[in-house]
């Protein structure tokens, strides 16, 4: 059995309707909430024959895939987060670029000479990769307008992966991704006024207008930190708009912090200055549940008595980073 392991975000889920649409065949997929990363431990070793994996941390999964690499499974594994050691056999084939301005789903498109550029396009923007995403949308000979639908559809993408649970979400990612396969092209999903697209966007607009109407609760020279709520539309919209804020304020970091269920603890999204894209993925490894990559990185549960601690780390890192 084939499996196909991959982000719930539009990175994850945009690299692999590229991987598709290239070599149309059945799996089973795997998948969850953006911040589910470690997914390659529920394949089921015994069934599987090969595995792909799609922007998950090998780091954060490196016991599964050497379970599979043991079993004589084959792996391709596709990813642009911290890799940590990665296993030496023939059975793993490895596309890793951990550089701040390339995805996921720019490392498939280059594996595929770009047959599907437009999809890889619009995951960039998803991962708020906005000035290489339109430098490619130049180079394909897109429209500014082209170029902007599909930074739009990439945001919402990317915006329903955010939640405690799937049950947050508009679309399980999986199914998310069922829905766009069923598209020749991006654009078709923005044409078609009952696809997923209309769906998030009206939804997005509810939520970030009220995530806009939280104020900062701590504003430097260095750090904008944001306090939501306990609330679904406060999960869902954590990081869309962290990266909104951190393209209003480039030359600031930004942490949006949304209250877990146990209100002992906090979500973090973390984004490093868009001026000095380095740095977020280790600030966020320093803590029990966090990590992530330079420009864009993460805490799954922060102690409510750690939030000091970790506004000075954020200024600590980003004061040697001037």
């Amino acid at each position: 059995m084939i499996y196909d392991v991959f982000n719930g975000d539009a990175d994850g889920i945009l690299s692999l309707v590229q991987l598709r649409k290239a070599n149309p065949q059945e799996s089973r997929l795997i998948t969850g909430v953006k911040r589910d990363i470690a997914l390659v431990k529920n394949i089921d070793v015994d069934l599987a024959t090969h595995v792909n994996v799609l922007d998950v941390s090998l780091e954060k999964n490196i016991d599964a895939v050497k379970q599979l690499i043991d079993s004589q499974v084959s792996l391709f594994y596709a990813d642009h987060h911290r890799s940590g050691d990665i296993p030496q056999s023939n059975l793993l084939q490895i596309h890793i670029d951990t550089h701040p301005n390339t995805c996921t789903a720019l490392i498939i498109d280059e594996i595929l000479d770009g047959a599907y550029k437009s999809w890889a396009i619009a995951a960039a923007f998803g991962d708020n990769l906005n000035e290489r995403a339109f430098e490619l949308a130049t180079m394909a000979n897109l429209s500014r307008q082209q170029a902007e639908q599909l930074q739009e559809l990439g945001v919402l993408i990317n915006y329903n992966g955010y939640g405690a649970t799937v049950e947050d979400l508009h679309y399980h990612p999986a199914e998310l991704y069922r829905l766009l396969m069923a598209y020749d092209s991006p654009f078709d999903v923005i044409d078609d006024d009952s696809s997923p697209f209309h769906v998030l966007k009206s939804a997005y607009d509810d939520d970030i207008a009220r995530a806009r109407s939280e104020k900062p609760q701590h504003n430097s020279d260095i750090l904008i930190v944001t306090e939501l709520p306990n609330c679904a539309w406060a999960r869902r919209v954590s990081g869309v708009f962290g990266n909104m804020l951190a393209n209003e304020s480039p030359n600031k970091a930004h942490a949006v912090l949304t209250q877990n269920l146990d209100s002992n603890t906090y979500t973090v999204s973390l984004r490093a200055p868009l001026k000095n894209k380095q740095g977020a993925g280790d600030v966020c490894a320093s803590f029990a549940t966090g990590g992530g990559r330079a420009a864009a990185a993460g805490i799954n549960a922060l102690p409510a008595i750690e939030l000091t601690k970790f506004i000075e780390a954020v200024e600590e890192a980003y004061t040697s980073r001037l």
